[in-house]
């Protein structure tokens, strides 16, 4: 999981990460490592904060082809989804 230190995720959310997350979404997340730095780059392209959180709250949808899990995002205007991911990292669930 160093992978995601480049994204500056810090060591207590690394371990945060390996306490809570099962092993099988661990080594998942270690196997599709490019998949996972491209949907989390393209979160932070937007201009999302919060992704670090976003991404210890909602592994599996990091996982995505890439081309859905922008296509979730893309259906909504940039700032406003900004805006509303910041303000509550839930609405993930009703996009």
């Amino acid at each position: 999981m160093r992978f995601l230190q480049k994204f500056d995720f810090t060591t207590d959310q690394l371990e945060y990460i390996n306490q809570n997350a099962s092993q099988v979404m661990i080594d998942s997340i270690k196997k599709c490592k490019k998949l996972v730095s491209t949907n989390i780059q393209y979160l932070m392209d937007l201009g999302v904060k919060n992704y670090r959180e976003i991404f210890m709250e909602y592994y599996d949808l990091f996982l995505l082809d890439s081309s859905i899990f922008t296509g979730i995002f893309n259906k909504y205007d940039r700032d406003d989804l900004v805006d509303k991911l910041e303000k509550n990292i839930a609405i993930i669930e009703y996009l």
